[in-house]
């Protein structure tokens, strides 16, 4: 039976200069989790306007349930302003005041949380009082067997230390980026502390983390337990932009962790679903039948 993975939070609409896609961590990584065979759900909030509908249809379309996306009738859909520079990295703005700061915990979602196997979530949508306070207490009522995925998003000022160390002693799994471990490395007060691994380890042995990744871009990964490591080269892919493919690594890297798979190959397939994630035009780009075959032997 699929397992019952959610990602709670932002679901927006990334702008780009000619175009608009569906984004947000938590949206992304629930598509790349359903592409892989799982029930990938999203928990989040969009305005009774426009922009709103056009997510619904477009969860649709992408063969995504709608049932757990809440209208709000103040505030309008999230929208993200997006540039790809000559390297293919993105800048966000990030607009503020927006539906999924106002994340609610209503019946529907105690329900799913008590049900979820896994909940990943992040820093982003903590930013309001509001939505900080829903998604923690939808952590806490989730099973203590249910896997807690931290993908930190430390974005313009929309963060906090204290709701970084809160969000790290709820989580089974931390992941980020080497930006964003440079970042809480400094935020923590252990900037003297050079050795990504050893850095690691002391935030495992504090915060009880069972397992963290960190992203390198077309540098690979670094996967680390309390006893063990994983350095992987990455695989080298023509970039178009890599908007989305931190959530496709992500989606990967926790179904083979649900799988029991070893470090090495959690590494090998999520850095093979980011990479080519990297190749295509935008977050969420459709996975043909081969794509899904590959990973599907791969992970399943």
């Amino acid at each position: 039976m699929p397992h019952k993975i959610v990602g709670i939070g932002e679901i927006l609409w990334d702008v780009f200069p000619h175009s608009r896609k569906l984004g947000g961590a938590p949206a992304n990584f629930a598509y790349f989790v359903k592409k892989l065979g799982q029930n990938g759900l999203i928990a989040s909030r969009v305005g009774h306007d426009f922009l709103g509908k056009e997510i619904m249809d477009s969860l649709f379309k992408l063969g995504l349930a709608g049932d757990f996306i809440q209208i709000d009738s103040k505030h309008q859909t999230g929208t993200v302003d997006v540039k790809i520079d000559d390297g293919g990295r993105p800048d966000y703005i990030i607009n503020k005041n927006v539906a999924w700061d106002f994340l609610e915990l209503n019946n529907r979602w105690e329900k799913l949380a008590e049900e979820a196997d896994v909940i990943c979530f992040g820093t982003l949508a903590q930013r309001s009082l509001k939505s900080h306070r829903t998604i923690v207490n939808f952590l806490k009522i989730a099973r203590s067997t249910a896997i807690k995925v931290l993908d930190i998003n430390l974005r313009q000022n929309f963060y906090s230390l204290k709701i970084i160390i809160q969000s790290l002693e709820l989580a089974t799994i931390l992941k980020l980026n080497k930006e964003e471990l440079w970042q809480l490395r400094n935020l923590m007060n252990y900037s003297n502390e050079k050795n990504d691994i050893n850095f690691c380890r002391k935030l495992i042995n504090e915060y009880g983390i069972k397992l963290i990744c960190l992203t390198r871009g077309e540098d690979g990964s670094l996967l680390i337990d309390e006893s063990d490591y994983y350095d992987h080269p990455g695989y080298k892919v023509s970039v178009a932009d890599t908007v989305g493919a931190g959530d496709a690594f992500t989606a990967a890297m926790v179904i083979q962790y649900l799988g029991g798979r070893t470090l090495g190959e959690m590494s090998s397939s999520a850095n093979r679903l980011g990479s080519w994630v990297s190749s295509q035009i935008g977050p969420t780009p459709a996975l043909d039948e081969d794509i899904k075959k590959l990973f599907l032997n791969k992970i399943g």
